[in-house]
């Protein structure tokens, strides 16, 4: 390959990011150097951009955003055997040290020394190349496009909600917010086999959306409160990270019901206890994903999942700013890819 270097988007103050030259990386022994061709925004870059943290994840160093990638292999360190140059891979992430107690028990998602793409002090995937470990990295067949590859991500986000609220054929299921990851809970729902699932939001232009990908109740909840919707789900996919949203959908779960909190949302939410004991639901949180990409994959192969109607723009790694910002700026926009080849 020609040249040593690469352009990067990097973050180095709040609301300032510049494009610069950087080395290329050289993968490791069990690493696959990955051409980036796609990577999709996500709420949490938005928020590292604007505020420079989240949580306990603090930005105090330059810092390259972007945790959705998909792309193209074009090496592999020396003990690297999955992957020939040009297969085209979704990258998971997050790659766990695969030795804690966490990992051996299958939950290496919690694995307290994960290292996570965008999430400080590890670099991001808005620049030209990348490297990761090669069992992190997930051939895509033909059908699915560089930003159906990319998007496999937050769809594994659904992916993991659904498998940790049960979802079964016949479940009636409560979404939540209809951004990009409530609209991938939905669809993932409906994969799972849910026959009614009502999604809640106050964009119309988002639940239109979600009404063509398979939604049975589209509720704009400026209307129609959800305690008017006669509804009662046994499950509850909560995307929208809004506390008095919440604790509204908390209480149309019905006996034996399952909530997920899937939306990040303040410290604290009033959480109906009443409910939650007299009707014995079972909440929990969920965090990321294990074990996800082989289904997304195949559920976005098939048809099952249609994740390319979920983009609303593309950008160059120029103006990775721009697209951090385009939801500010047009609230009918879901999803915007950055193609850093562009």
């Amino acid at each position: 390959m020609a040249g040593h270097t690469m352009r990067a988007a990097v973050l180095h103050d709040v609301g300032k990011i510049t494009l610069e030259e950087r080395p290329r990386p050289e993968p490791g022994p069990r690493d696959v150097l990955v051409q980036v061709t796609a990577v999709g925004t996500c709420g949490s870059d938005v928020h590292y951009y604007e505020h420079g943290r989240i949580g306990d994840f603090v930005v105090e160093a330059p810092l390259v955003l972007g945790h959705e990638p998909a792309g193209t292999v074009t090496a592999a360190g020396a003990d690297a055997r999955r992957h020939r140059p040009g297969q085209r891979v979704s990258l998971e992430p997050g790659v766990p040290d695969l030795t804690c107690p966490q990992c051996r028990a299958g939950r290496y998602n919690l694995c307290p020394r994960m290292r996570f793409f965008g999430t400080p002090p590890v670099d991001g995937a808005f620049c030209e190349y990348v490297t990761l470990h090669e069992e992190f990295a997930h051939p895509v067949p033909d059908a699915l496009s560089d930003d159906a590859a990319a998007l496999i991500e937050p769809l594994s986000v659904g992916v993991w909600a659904c498998r940790k609220a049960r979802v079964a054929p016949g479940a009636r299921v409560l979404v939540t917010g209809a951004g990009p990851v409530g609209l991938l809970c939905l669809q993932a729902a409906r994969a799972f086999g849910a026959t009614d699932v009502m999604i809640t939001d106050v964009n119309p232009a988002r639940l239109a959306l979600a009404r063509d990908l398979g939604a049975t109740t589209a509720l704009d909840v400026r209307h129609t409160p959800l305690a008017d919707a006669a509804f009662e789900p046994d499950v509850l996919l909560e995307c929208s990270g809004h506390p008095p949203a919440i604790a509204e959908a908390v209480r149309a779960v019905g006996r034996a019901g399952r909530v997920v909190l899937v939306g990040m949302g303040g410290e604290q939410i009033p959480l109906p206890l009443s409910h939650v004991q007299t009707h014995e639901i079972q909440v929990t949180g969920t965090f990321r994903y294990a074990n996800t990409w082989p289904a997304a994959i195949a559920l976005a192969a098939s048809g099952r999942v249609q994740l390319d109607a979920l983009v609303s723009g593309h950008y160059g790694l120029a103006d990775v700013e721009q697209a951090l910002t385009a939801g500010a700026r047009d609230p009918t926009l879901v999803k915007a890819v950055v193609r850093p080849q562009e």
